[in-house]
């Protein structure tokens, strides 16, 4: 069963010049999209900076208005916002940032900042509060004492952690993670992101994982969806995208992860110049002639691809 459901998802900003201020084109963002997310699942969506992932994300917590198109929840369109109240969406639905500094409160201990949605939506207070805001603490590896500290006073790894805590404390049925950990070293993403696994296992939460970096998402998820220019443009299961990716956009994603193997790493070097060489000359074959990313194709039965009717395999 579907948790979320996005239908032709559009989210446009209008672009206003000349004397009297009027709308002369707009920016797709996002531009026709479509994909679900089924209960306790991890759908992965990546691209680069600009490409319309965060803004996905966004619209789906209820932070950025759509354009057109639908999002529904439990058979219902949540894209209005009384629509949203009426099923406690904004309990259903929770959100980790990508700065963890700037969206924790910094005049707020962690004990007021995790209590706050405890307080909103399960009306907890006193020791039940306590004791729930320590457990949620315990959950993602911090101990009594982190409750009655600031955030400043933490590492960039353990304050997003507590954003985790946050996010966990409602009890919701989907979390939206936009870059959660790109910001932080390799060795604290892999921490956090074991904890987010672990949670998901505990309390059969569905992820919306955002992120730029595909070596991160193989970890979290099992459904992917490429992301550029506003479009989708592959779409398809971890093993569609990571053994037979179709898109030169997707092999280009796919060439910039770090290799470990140093013995070639001259052939990885030829290999990232030969897509990249690919993606720039040969744009006409995976995008129309004003630029924008093909319709997809299925190519099997898991398996989308952005492609003209006359090219693909």
């Amino acid at each position: 069963m579907s948790l979320i459901e996005v239908k032709n998802l559009n989210v446009h900003y209008p672009i206003r010049s000349g004397f009297f201020n009027r709308i002369t084109d707009y920016v797709y963002a996002v531009d026709g999209v479509d994909f679900e997310i089924k209960e306790g699942e991890s759908y992965g969506l990546i691209g680069e900076s600009g490409s319309g992932k965060s803004t996905i994300g966004k619209t789906v917590v209820g932070l950025e208005k759509a354009t057109s198109g639908q999002i529904m929840y439990q058979g219902q369109d949540i894209t209005n916002a009384k629509t949203r109240h009426k099923l406690n969406y904004n309990q259903d639905v929770q959100m980790i940032f990508q700065d963890s500094l700037s969206s924790l409160n910094p005049r707020k201990k962690i004990f007021e900042i995790i209590a706050e949605p405890l307080q909103n939506f399960e009306n907890l207070e006193g020791k039940a509060l306590h004791d729930r805001v320590i457990e949620l603490l315990n959950t993602v590896g911090l101990d009594e004492d982190a409750a009655y500290k600031f955030p400043y006073q933490f590492s960039g790894g353990q304050r997003q952690r507590i954003g985790v805590a946050r996010a966990v404390a409602t009890n919701p049925k989907l979390i939206v993670a936009d870059e959660p950990v790109s910001a932080l070293d390799l060795s604290v993403q892999a921490q956090v992101l074991n904890y987010m696994k672990k949670i998901q296992r505990e309390y059969g939460i569905g992820f919306l994982f955002i992120s730029h970096d595909l070596g991160v998402v193989h970890h979290m998820c099992d459904h992917l969806a490429i992301m550029h220019r506003g479009r989708f443009v592959e779409v398809g299961t971890k093993e569609d995208i990571y053994n037979n990716p179709q898109h030169i956009y997707t092999k280009r994603l796919l060439a910039a992860i770090p290799e470990v193997d140093v013995k070639n790493r001259k052939q990885h070097r030829m290999k990232r110049r030969q897509i990249e060489k690919e993606f720039n000359e040969d744009q006409s074959k995976y995008y129309d002639k004003d630029g924008k990313v093909y319709p997809l194709r299925q190519i099997s039965e898991t398996h989308f691809v952005a492609l003209p009717e006359e090219g693909g395999q």
